[in-house]
């Protein structure tokens, strides 16, 4: 499974955000990979976190050595790993291992929000919002405890966006995340 993705970063150090694209693939259920291509190359790989906190990350930017790092030092990354497997395969019960669900709306306009059960994660994420149409996921919204809301379009909302010119305004992510024209 693959889908193109792209986000706003916004940041007090930044005097615009910054446009992130790429593509988001799962090629097995235990491996979740973040392959950055603009405005710099990176490669995210999440592996081996299904049951539990055993697996791994591995960082790989052009023209340096890939950082690695245990999965158990990333507790937030182990729920992000569960919950991606957990929602493509339909598995419930899975998902709320990590997270309370309230989902909303119709199959037109649909959106599930998921709130970190974890007290220790929940000190870092405090929401993650999944908006879409039909059977397509077009947006995830990440809340963080003091942080601005980060953005991230897939699928056919992250198409359009990479239509739209490189300082695009964030109110025109957010009309393409809640499934309107920019």
């Amino acid at each position: 499974m693959t889908t193109p993705f792209v986000e706003l970063r916004g940041s007090s150090l930044l005097k615009a955000p910054l446009r992130i694209e790429g593509e988001y693939r799962r090629p097995d259920a235990d491996t979740l990979v973040r392959d950055v291509r603009t405005p710099y190359r990176e490669t995210t790989t999440v592996t081996g976190a299904t049951g539990g906190t055993g697996g791994n990350v591995v960082i790989a930017r052009e023209k340096q050595a890939p950082r690695r790092f245990a999965l158990s030092r990333a507790p937030e990354l182990v729920a992000l790993q569960a919950s991606f497997g957990a929602l493509l395969a339909g598995d419930r019960p899975r998902l709320e291992r990590h997270y309370r669900i309230q989902a909303d709306g119709a199959r037109e306009r649909w959106s599930l929000v998921l709130t970190p059960r974890d007290p220790g994660l929940a000190g870092k994420l405090t929401s993650i919002t999944l908006l879409g149409r039909g059977a397509e996921l077009r947006c995830i919204e990440t809340k963080a405890p003091k942080q601005p809301l980060q953005r991230t379009l897939l699928a056919g909302a992250a198409q359009a966006a990479s239509k739209l010119p490189a300082q695009v305004r964030p109110g025109a992510f957010a009309a393409l995340c809640y499934g309107r024209d920019a």
